[in-house]
């Protein structure tokens, strides 16, 4: 295909050709005999995709928050609870009565009320939704974070392409599987100190600090060429990774110091709220995938102050981003998802809380070409079941492989050869976007 040819490529207002628009010329220049090099223009999109900084946050719940309680409310039913229900800027779009911001954020943001896990444990379940793959022996596979990094994150890059910030997990860490160190997520325990190790001891210049990196590429040599070729790669995507950082001017962006106090009160001063901003701020750098935790939301017991208390803390946290991101024009290029590992069943236990339920709960979004002020899907009077618009995980990964411009069904390979699908089964939300 020559440089005329591509000229033809329908571009977005930001100057990335649709998906259908690719296709549609490379089957043109195929036909018609142009020497199309279908690879070549794969890595040219990729190449405009990093140089426009798309980026995503993952919001995660862990523990799986009551549907009931956030973004799908029954009030009047046995099932609901007391929980109110409450207007969002969206006309006869209600949410549970703690989102006050995020109710005001509704036209920027959208509610998926048919998300289905088919795992109710939380480890599976959490594996489930942040891999699209079920956790099998011998395989380690990666998760959304590590896959989104590893294909638009810029290569020459001196931050970390996935950051994770605050509480794990019942699943704990899911990283970057076979995909390497090179995308393992760079862990924030608490978004108001700055990461530990970050800057030159006193004593060490820039050339004594790069005269003690040769030295070890040369001690490294001697092992990788005795066999320990693999191991010595991973250890040296780690330091070139920490060196990396240790000299980048961006390392300024975990500072939050540097926001007002107004700004950091807007958040919420706890943890979750702090790390949203810093997740805001990450993606302003250029960090391709920040994923911040809220653990909690397990609510066998006391499920109603407990959801209470916690949404207040999210609430603020996700609304402000949302609002920030929106305001300082990087909105349209940030996926956000908000999520747990499942939902909480309709019955309300003997505890006066709700059980793990993985057959219907809700997600927002925001962001990343996701049209806001609207609600996908719905479950039935008492919340039971899914009505329409089931979604389900590898939908849900499909759906955010094509905010990002990534082609779900690209394999990957393992260390020993063996081909993996980004995601297996599953198709995008079209309605979404």
């Amino acid at each position: 295909m020559t440089t005329q040819s591509l000229m033809h490529v329908q571009t977005n207002r930001d100057g990335v050709c649709s998906r259908r628009s690719f296709l549609r010329t490379a089957a043109v220049g195929a036909a018609g005999g142009l020497g199309f090099n279908f690879i070549d223009l794969l890595a040219a999109n990729a190449q405009e995709l990093r140089r426009r900084q798309m980026s995503c946050i993952l919001l995660f719940m862990n523990g799986g928050p009551s549907q009931f309680e956030t973004f799908d409310p029954k009030p009047g039913h046995t099932n609901g609870g007391p929980t109110t229900a409450i207007q969002t800027a969206v006309n006869g779009t209600r949410i549970a009565s703690p989102w006050t911001n995020v109710a005001r954020e509704m036209n920027d943001i959208t509610l998926v009320r048919s998300m289905t896990n088919r795992e109710g444990e939380h480890q599976r379940a959490t594996y489930f939704m942040k891999t699209g793959y079920l956790p099998v022996g011998g395989v380690r596979f990666p998760s959304i974070g590590a896959l989104v990094a590893s294909e638009i994150g810029p290569r020459d890059f001196d931050l970390p392409h996935f950051v994770s910030v605050g509480g794990r997990g019942f699943g704990g860490g899911v990283g970057s599987g076979f995909l390497g160190m090179q995308f393992t997520p760079f862990i924030v325990g608490d978004a108001n100190q700055m990461p530990a190790n970050v800057q030159l001891p006193a004593d060490t210049n820039a050339a004594r600090f790069t005269r003690r990196l040769n030295l070890m590429e040369d001690l490294e040599r001697d092992f990788a060429e005795a066999g320990g070729q693999a191991r010595v790669t991973d250890h040296r995507a780690l330091v070139n990774g920490a060196a990396s950082m240790v000299r980048s001017p961006r390392i300024e962006a975990f500072d939050l110091a540097r926001e007002t106090a107004a700004t950091r009160d807007r958040y919420g001063r706890n943890g979750f709220g702090q790390g949203c901003l810093l997740a805001r701020r990450l993606v302003e750098a250029g960090v391709t995938f920040v994923e911040v935790g809220l653990g909690g939301w397990d609510t066998h017991q006391n499920n109603f102050d407990s959801t209470t208390r916690l949404g207040t803390q999210a609430d603020a946290g996700f609304a402000n981003l949302v609002r920030d991101l929106r305001e300082r024009g990087r909105l349209d290029r940030t996926l956000i998802i908000w999520t747990g590992e499942f939902g909480r069943t309709p019955r309300i236990n003997a505890n006066n809380g709700r059980d793990h339920y993985p057959a219907a709960f809700s997600i927002a979004l925001a962001g990343g070409g996701v049209r806001g002020g609207r609600v996908h899907g719905a479950t039935d009077a008492g919340g039971s079941s899914v009505t329409n618009g089931r979604v389900t995980v590898p939908d849900l990964m499909c759906t955010v492989c094509h905010a990002m411009g990534i082609d779900p069904r690209k394999e990957n390979q393992t260390p020993i050869g063996r081909p993996i699908r980004i995601v297996d089964g599953g198709q995008y939300v079209r309605d979404l976007f």
